[in-house]
């Protein structure tokens, strides 16, 4: 069986659920969040069609992603370079609230004063690409993040600049699948919802 990469975005928080920018901030999971990552772990081990544990299962530090993970029934190692997108000044922000003074601002086209460029984000992507293509040769691999950074992955994987990171929309639980087709970098499934298997 092929292995792949499979991303997991961790489940609500009250700050993702009101679009908040968060990155830093150690923002627990709401009641819903925990449900999500339960259901989510439903969905990837369907996904995944094996008893077989993961060849390397890695997790954000920041509790809203360990804590999926826990729930989802992942026992991972926790790393800073899975870490979301550092915010800086516009930590806890909202976009629209940004655009009060800086319209028309993206975290995709513009600069995020006092946390991470464009380009530090991407070099932090592409040491987790390269440790999970270094273990699929063991089996699967398990990244449990964010919003914003699990983006940015995905673009990684298809060799693409960090900025195309704004054509993949993520939600809260959602999984996603990354793999390869005949050497070509591929998004097998794309933000499959923490409720496809049950339904609820």
């Amino acid at each position: 069986m092929t292995a792949h990469v499979y991303l997991l975005r961790h489940g609500q928080t009250e700050w993702s659920e009101s679009g908040r920018h968060t990155g830093r901030s150690d923002i627990p999971l709401t009641e819903v969040g925990v449900l999500q990552a339960r259901r989510a772990g439903r969905v990837l081990a369907a996904l995944r069609g094996t008893d077989e544990p993961p060849a390397l299962v890695l997790s954000s530090p920041r509790q809203r992603a360990w804590r999926t993970a826990e729930l989802a029934g992942l026992r991972a190692e926790r790393t800073e370079e899975l870490a979301e997108w550092d915010y800086g000044d516009y930590e806890g922000l909202t976009t629209p609230q940004i655009r009060e003074t800086v319209p028309k601002w993206t975290v995709w086209t513009h600069p995020v004063p006092g946390g991470e460029t464009h380009d530090q984000v991407h070099r932090r992507a592409r040491g987790v690409v390269k440790a999970a293509r270094d273990a699929l040769a063991d089996g699967d691999v398990v990244l449990v993040g964010h919003g914003h950074f699990s983006r940015v992955l995905i673009a990684t994987w298809l060799n693409l600049p960090p900025s195309e990171g704004v054509h993949f929309g993520l939600d809260p639980a959602g999984t996603t699948v990354l793999g390869e087709e005949r050497g070509d970098p591929q998004v097998r499934r794309l933000n499959v919802p923490a409720w496809e298997v049950d339904g609820g």
